[in-house]
């Protein structure tokens, strides 16, 4: 089959690989039929992570069950269906209590797995013609036969339930302001998913024309922050009062104002701007190592961040990756039943084969390249 396989930084190829095999009777094998490019694949691709060629990428993925294991029970042959990033198992004490991206037997040694991603298991991505899903009966959920919603349900294997976990991380409730830090697609799906709930009031905070854009389209108020102070002009429009809640959807390689990396200077923003006994959600990723950091504690994963401050104005703050089962289905039916359709971000589609393109114009945030689909 053809697959999107790491040769390098900046560098992916379409290869023929080895078509996936069930291995165990709870897998599944999907015939991809659509696939993202997602902003932390950009971050193995720039070789800003411990990822080694030969990764075959690609963590959101959507297709049609070709085959099941003789242990599966509730997938069939020719069920659409869509897959968390998270590979769980379902059966251990964080899955029990719905911790999906933190596993404790998927990855041994390690908290979670994940397709196609550095250090989260040895699962094959699939920006592919086939995926194998591992527990295939706990971690895809099956979607409505057809064609239809298709942009908007491959959505659901990461950036919508990530964009709205970030609001949950944050301890929003509805009638609040928030400040999202990033208006790629995290932060857009963010931004949305706090207008689904009810803010007073979303500021979206970021430096791309095309992404403000798209954010004053949902219903946010675009902040550039290389035109002014973001932390000055959100109080400022937000009636001289800092807001509620804050979302870090940027993560490790932020940038400031000149364009230089900073890597905490999100999290100083959002220390400043969100009100004391506020909330601070982070879903936008950081690592523990980062090869290609300037910052010698950055390239350890170590952030400097203003800790007095946020004790001083007993703000919360969560962290971590989505658990995806914890949103995907609610969120498919909000989909389906004409609530939410997510699927505004995608800006561009290619054929697999065009991968490495899509890769090149997407890190560059050029030709508003804002969300990147595959289609195999």
């Amino acid at each position: 089959m053809k697959a999107v396989v790491y040769k390098g930084p900046f560098r992916v190829a379409v290869e023929e690989v080895p078509k996936p095999k069930i291995q165990d009777p709870n897998d599944a094998i999907v015939r991809i039929t659509t696939t993202a490019i997602c902003g932390s694949d950009l971050h193995m691709y720039e070789g800003r992570t411990a990822a080694q060629p030969g990764i075959i990428f690609g963590h959101e993925n959507l297709g049609i069950v070709e085959e099941v294991g003789n242990a599966v029970r509730i997938l069939k042959p020719g069920d659409r269906v869509v897959m968390p990033f998270n590979v769980a198992c379902g059966r251990c004490r964080n899955c029990e209590a719905g911790y999906t991206a933190f596993c404790l037997t998927v990855n041994p040694g390690f908290a979670g797995g994940a397709y196609g991603y550095v250090a989260m298991g040895p699962y094959q991505g699939g920006q592919a013609e086939y995926l194998r899903v591992p527990y295939a009966d706990f971690n895809a959920l099956i979607l409505p036969p057809g064609k239809e919603h298709e942009l908007d349900f491959v959505l659901l294997a990461d950036i919508f339930p990530t964009g709205w976990h970030g609001v949950s991380l944050s301890g929003f409730k509805p009638g609040e302001s928030i400040a999202i830090f990033g208006a790629g697609p995290v932060g857009l799906m963010a931004a949305y998913s706090a207008v689904l709930r009810g803010a007073s009031v979303v500021f979206s905070v970021d430096k791309v024309p095309e992404r403000l854009e798209t954010a004053k389209k949902i219903g946010a108020v675009p902040i550039d922050f290389s035109k002014v102070d973001p932390v000055e002009e959100i109080i400022k429009q937000n009636g001289g009062q800092m807001v509620d809640r804050g979302v870090d959807a940027v993560g490790y390689q932020a940038v400031a104002k000149e364009g230089k990396e900073v890597p905490n200077v999100v999290l100083e923003s959002l220390i400043k701007v969100v009100r004391p006994t506020g909330g601070i959600g982070v879903p936008g990723l950081y690592v523990p190592s980062d090869p290609g950091a300037t910052d010698p504690h950055a390239r350890e994963g170590r952030i400097l961040f203003s800790f007095g401050k946020l004790f001083e104005k007993g703000l919360t703050i969560g962290t971590g990756q989505t658990n995806v089962k914890m949103y995907n289905r609610y969120l498919r039916d909000l989909i389906i039943n004409g609530r939410a359709k997510p699927s505004f971000v995608v800006s561009h589609e290619y054929k697999l084969d065009d991968a490495p393109i899509a890769y090149e114009k997407f890190d560059k945030r050029i030709e508003g390249h804002v969300k990147v689909v595959l289609h195999p």
